[in-house]
């Protein structure tokens, strides 16, 4: 492709690079609006700039992406409703023979997890779990943590809806969701053993000592505690947001431990302080044994009111002995009679099933090759459906600022690909890149690898993949998919480079930071230590086993 005119070059090349200090580094001094707002800039600037036309920024939205990412975050919230990552969690702590048991059961629940749901939903759910494990069994939590935003982004790679950049490459690229399966599922199986094994061999000697039980630095977290953990909703991390912090630190003040987001509404603040409140000396009226059931309804009626936190409490106020005392649970999916007396367990318990039937529907039907975004979808509307409910609760969980995010992207990096630099590079690179020998995998690995971390993957993979195909496709069909699925391995598995390489990366990060009593800080270089050799070797041994 021909360069633009040099002013187009220019005026491109700064929009995309404010995009690209926004999406790596959100919580910028001289312009801290996040991830989301950096990208919709971006766009503008492309769109003001006239480096694109709006209709051009209108057609470089990819729908079927939008589509197969919202239908998989509705799916997933259901699925989180119907506690399947409770299930999950529980299988890390089931007869744990020690802490590297531990680590292996967290690297392969994580990576299989991520595959099926994405790997940012398996963090944000598993973060806190795992911190409580490590907690409870009086482990250090650093090497837990690894393993789960490791082995997240490993096993992630398998699937087309393991992570975004995936859900683009399939899309573009048309591999059925089978080929896409089989041809990575060797490379990441293998990867998650590979990964496992290099955290054993790093912290082999903090691992086989335990920490003092008496050490007064760290709580210890009963066993009640773990088995009555509740996941929050998986929403898009926001590193830098004032508002978002006052508001985190009000509602761990009554003990809320999930919410919908609210998005920087300072408005609503005022109302969900009283709401604090109401809640705090329901509370009390638990522990004194003055709970009254209907009381309850009042606080869904008057604390509730503004319409936009429409959920009751679902953290159960446990007795000395463990047992559960007025325990009232989200009531999309838990209903009561009008005395307030048992849950009626067997509904429930029906429509768990429910859950898990469409989603192994959907996976059937993605795995016959049917079209992944109506697919998704199809089954997010099935779950709403049955859920016989007002579905907004449900659907407030949805990260659609994760969905803004990718409208923007797309038009940036469309506005940049039309600048004629990426072209440029990539006419200088393809020689050297040809996946039909061996040298040639090694240099387009190197190239991937390096502009995930410098680009970001999802963005390396709409400024690469259509370049990286049509080459390959000049050598032969098979050497087409090859090349997709050596781009989708790569930039995936590049993610585990940094602590700034991938989105799981940064959501275990803050969800251990932010956690209640028992947070932990994963610093970037103690990341960067087992990042750089774990993302080499895994990768280096991946790229033998992809199939093309």
């Amino acid at each position: 492709m021909a360069m633009a005119p040099t002013v187009k070059v220019v005026l491109g090349s700064i929009a995309f690079a404010i995009f690209w200090v926004l999406a790596v580094f959100p919580a910028v001094p001289f312009m801290p609006i996040g991830r989301t707002a950096g990208s919709l800039l971006g766009a503008m600037l492309m769109v003001i700039f006239r480096v694109l036309t709006p209709d051009q920024a209108y057609a470089s939205i990819d729908l079927p992406i939008l589509g197969l990412l919202f239908g998989t975050m509705v799916v997933s919230v259901y699925l989180e409703r119907a506690d399947m990552f409770k299930y999950l969690g529980k299988l890390l702590a089931w007869k744990s023979q020690g802490a590297k048991d531990l680590l292996c059961r967290i690297c392969l629940i994580s990576a299989i997890s991520s595959a099926l749901f994405t790997n940012d939903t398996s963090c944000v759910v598993l973060t806190e779990f795992v911190l409580k494990i490590a907690r409870q069994q009086n482990l250090p939590p650093h090497p837990f943590l690894l393993a789960l935003a490791s082995s997240a982004n490993i096993g992630s790679s398998a699937t087309p809806i393991g992570n975004p950049q995936n859900l683009v490459i399939a899309v573009q690229s048309k591999i059925s969701f089978g080929k896409f399966l089989f041809g990575i599922l060797p490379a990441m199986l293998v990867g998650v053993v590979v990964n496992a094994l290099l955290l054993l061999c790093m912290f082999w000697k903090l691992l086989s000592v335990q920490k003092d039980v008496e050490d007064p630095a760290e709580e210890v977290v009963p066993v009640e505690e773990v088995v009555s953990h509740r996941f929050s909703p998986a929403t898009m991390s926001h590193l830098s947001s004032l508002n978002s912090q006052e508001l985190n630190n009000a509602l761990d003040s009554v003990a809320i431990s999930s919410s919908p987001s609210v998005n920087g509404h300072t408005s609503h603040a005022e109302t969900l302080k009283n709401r604090g409140n109401v809640v705090e000396s329901e509370i009390q009226k638990v522990s004194s044994g003055r709970f009254d059931p209907s009381s309850n309804s009042n606080i869904s009626k008057e604390g509730l009111n503004d319409g936009s936190l429409q959920k009751r409490e679902e953290n159960s106020v446990s007795s000395k002995g463990g047992s559960s005392v007025g325990v009232y649970e989200d009531e999309n999916f838990t209903s009561y009679d009008e005395k307030g007396n048992c849950p009626k367990i067997w509904n429930n318990m029906l429509w768990k099933i429910c859950v898990y039937l469409v989603t192994i529907g959907m996976l059937i039907a993605l795995l016959m090759g049917l079209n992944m975004s109506w697919t998704a979808i199809t089954a997010a509307l099935a779950l709403v459906v049955l859920d016989f409910k007002d579905a907004r609760p449900s659907l407030e969980k949805v990260s659609y600022s994760l969905l803004i995010f990718f409208c923007g992207m797309f038009i940036t990096v469309d506005g940049f690909n039309k600048t004629g630099i990426p072209g440029a590079l990539w006419d200088f690179m393809e020689p050297y890149s040809k996946v039909d020998h061996a040298a040639g995998i090694t240099v387009l690995a190197m190239v991937i690898l390096v502009l995930s971390n410098l680009a970001s993957n999802v963005p390396t993979v709409l400024l690469l993949g259509g370049r990286v195909a049509a080459s390959a496709a000049a050598i032969s069909p098979d050497s087409e998919q090859k090349a997709w699925l050596i781009l989708a391995w790569v930039s995936t598995v590049a993610g585990n480079l940094s602590l700034l390489g991938s989105a799981a990366n940064l959501i275990v990060c803050e969800q251990a930071r932010r956690a209640q009593h028992f947070g932990y800080n994963l610093s970037f270089w103690s990341h960067l230590k087992f990042g750089v050799p774990s993302t080499l070797i895994v990768t280096a041994i991946g790229l033998m086993l992809i199939r093309g």
